[in-house]
C-alpha cells in the first residue's frame, strides 16, 4: 500500500479484538456516565437506551469493518476517506476527517483515563474517610498520575501492550461476572431496587425531572450518551492493523466482534448495578452523607460505587472498585496506544504541525513514543476545565462521541455515494450493505445534534454544554488552516517511496 513496515507486525487476531474491547471498556463507559445516566432519565433510559445503541453501532461497526478489510492501516478512517472520496476532493476528505479523528482519539482518552481518575478517588475517599480525595482538584492531580502511567507503557513497545490487552479481555469478562452475582447475592441483597426501578415507571418517575426538562423524547435522547459514549474506541482494530497479523480479516473481525461482546456484557452489567442502588437512606460514603436517591445523582460522581458498598458491605465493595480501577486502566492504556498510531499515521502523511517529530518511531522499541505523549498530554489538557466546571467530564464524553463518530461514518457515507472507488477486501457485507451503511449514516447525524444540545435547565454556565463550542473550534482551526496553507500542499494518504526506498526504511530500524 505504499507504506514501510515500520510497526511491528506480532499481534494477533485476538489481542487486534482486545484492544477494541478493551477501550470499549463498559467497566469504564458504562460506570463513569452512570451519574449522567441517573440524570437523564435514571435506569430505564440506560438500560433501553442501551440496547438500542448497541443496535445501532453494529450497523455502524458492519459498515467500518467492509472499509477496514479493503484498506488496513494505521491511519484508518482518513486514508478510507482519501481512497472512497468522488473527484479530485479526496485531500479535503481526508483533512477533515482525520482532524474529527484526532479531535474524538484525544477526548476519549481523556474521558476514559478521567473515569479512571473518579474510581480512584472513590476509593481512596472510601477508605479514608476523608472527602479530600473526591475534590475537583485532586482528581486532575490523580489523572495526571494515571495518564504519565499509561503514556509510560505505551513507550516498551507493542508486545506488552497487546499482553496487557489480552489480560485485560478475561479482566473485563470475570469482572462484570464477579459484580453481577456479588450484587445480586450479596449478604444485603435484600436491599435490591425492584424491577420497575430498573426497567420501567418507577425508575423513570424517580428521576426524569432532575435534568430540569420534562419532554420524555427529550429526556431520552440526551440520556442515551451513556451508551453511546461507552461504544466507541473500537476502530483501534483498525489503528492497529499494520501490527497484526493477516490484518484484512482479523482487523475487521476485531472492530465486529469487540461491539456485540461488549453489548451484552453491558446489558448485564447496567441491570446488576441499577438493582443494587441503595433505597433505605441517609448514605454515606467517601466522608459525605447522602439524604436520597435523588440527592446521591445530583451530588455524587460515583454512584455505582456507592451501590457497590451498600450492597455487598464495605470490604466486598472496596474490592469491587478495584477491579473497576483496573478495567479503566488497562482500557486508557489501550486508548493511547490507538491514539499515537492515528497521530503517527496522520503526521507520516505531513498533516499535523511538526509531523516529523510526531511521526518519529522509536529504534528500541518501534512504537511511535512522541505520538504516544501528544495524546497523554493533550488528553490532559482537555480535562483541566474541571476544575472549574464539574460538568466538564460530560462535555468531553460528548465531544468524544461527535469527533469520533463523524470520523467513523464519513468514509461509509462516501463508500454509499462513490461506490465504484471502494475495492473490496476478503470481509464483505454483500447486498446487506447499502441498508446496513445508510442507517449507521442516519443515526451518526442524529447523535451528532443530540449531544450538543442543552443538558441540563435552567441554564447556568456552571452546567454549561460546551461540546459545541470545541468541535467549533476544531472545524475552525482545520478549515482555517486548510484554506490559508493547507490546501496547497496536503494531497492526503501519500506513499513514503518505491520499493527501494521502503525497504531502505526499514532497513534502517533493523527489521529482519
Amino acid at each position: 500500500m505504499g507504506y514501510a513496515q515500520e510497526l511491528d507486525r506480532k499481534m494477533s487476531g485476538f489481542s487486534n479484538f482486545a484492544i477494541s474491547f478493551t477501550i470499549i471498556s463498559i467497566l469504564s463507559g458504562c460506570l463513569t456516565v452512570y451519574q449522567y445516566g441517573l440524570l437523564h432519565g435514571g435506569p430505564p433510559v440506560m438500560v433501553w437506551g442501551w440496547l438500542f445503541v448497541g443496535t445501532m453501532v453494529i450497523f455502524a461497526g458492519l459498515s467500518m469493518a467492509e472499509i477496514c478489510s479493503a484498506y488496513p492501516t494505521a491511519g484508518g478512517l482518513y486514508y478510507w476517506a482519501a481512497k472512497l472520496a468522488p473527484g479530485n476532493s479526496a485531500p479535503v476528505w481526508s483533512w477533515f476527517t482525520g482532524w474529527f479523528n484526532l479531535l474524538g482519539q484525544v477526548a476519549v482518552t481523556a474521558g476514559i483515563s478521567f473515569g479512571c481518575a473518579y474510581s480512584v478517588s472513590a476509593f481512596l475517599g472510601e477508605l479514608t474517610g476523608d472527602s479530600f480525595w473526591v475534590e475537583r482538584t485532586t482528581i486532575i492531580g490523580i489523572l495526571a498520575v494515571i495518564l504519565f502511567i499509561q503514556g509510560l507503557l505505551n513507550t516498551f513497545g507493542i508486545r506488552l501492550v497487546a499482553l496487557l490487552n489480552d489480560v485485560s479481555v478475561y479482566w473485563h469478562l470475570i469482572g462484570v461476572a464477579v459484580i453481577f452475582l456479588i450484587l445480586f447475592w450479596a449478604p444485603e441483597a435484600g436491599t435490591h431496587q425492584s424491577a420497575s426501578f430498573v426497567f420501567g415507571s418507577e425508575g423513570w418517575n424517580t428521576f426524569k425531572g432532575l435534568s430540569g426538562f420534562t419532554a420524555p423524547l427529550y429526556i431520552f435522547l440526551i440520556g442515551m450518551l451513556n451508551a453511546q459514549y461507552t461504544f466507541t474506541g473500537y476502530d483501534a482494530s483498525a489503528h492497529v492493523s499494520e501490527e497484526t497479523i493477516q490484518a484484512n480479516v482479523q482487523a475487521a473481525k476485531g472492530i465486529v466482534r469487540s461491539i456485540w461482546v461488549s453489548l451484552i456484557a453491558g446489558f448485564i452489567l447496567l441491570i446488576a448495578v441499577s438493582y443494587a442502588l441503595p433505597k433505605t437512606f441517609p448514605v454515606s460514603f467517601a466522608g459525605t452523607e447522602y439524604a436520597s436517591i435523588t440527592d446521591l445523582a445530583n451530588l455524587c460522581v460515583t454512584p455505582w460505587a456507592v451501590a457497590f458498598t451498600t450492597s455487598a458491605g464495605r470490604t466486598i465493595g472496596l474490592m469491587l472498585i478495584l477491579v473497576v480501577i483496573g478495567a479503566q486502566f488497562f482500557c486508557g492504556m489501550s486508548s493511547i496506544t490507538a491514539n499515537s498510531r492515528m497521530i503517527y499515521a496522520f503526521s507520516r502523511d505531513g498533516a499535523l504541525p511538526f509531523s516529523a517529530y510526531w511521526h518519529h518511531v522509536s529504534k528500541r522499541t518501534r512504537v511511535p513514543v512522541h505520538s504516544a505523549w501528544f495524546g497523554a498530554i493533550g488528553a490532559f489538557i482537555l480535562a483541566t476545565p474541571y476544575i472549574w466546571s464539574p460538568v466538564t467530564y460530560f462535555a468531553v464524553v460528548s465531544i468524544a462521541v461527535i469527533g469520533l463518530y463523524i470520523a467513523y461514518l464519513t468514509p461509509v457515507f462516501l463508500r454509499r455515494i462513490n461506490p465504484s472507488a471502494f475495492v473490496p477486501g476478503p470481509w464483505v457485507l454483500g447486498k446487506y450493505g447499502p441498508v446496513i451503511g445508510w442507517i449507521a449514516i442516519i443515526w451518526v447525524v442524529i447523535i451528532c445534534i443530540a449531544f450538543m444540545l442543552p443538558t441540563f435547565t435552567p441554564f447556568a454556565w456552571a452546567t454549561f454544554n460546551f461540546t459545541g463550542v470545541a468541535v467549533l473550534v476544531v472545524i475552525g482551526f482545520a478549515g482555517i488552516w486548510w484554506v490559508v496553507s493547507a490546501r496547497k500542499w496536503f494531497k492526503g494518504p501519500k506513499i513514503q517511496g518505491t520499493a527501494e526506498e521502503l525497504a531502505e526504511i526499514e532497513a534502517d530500524l533493523n527489521i529482519i
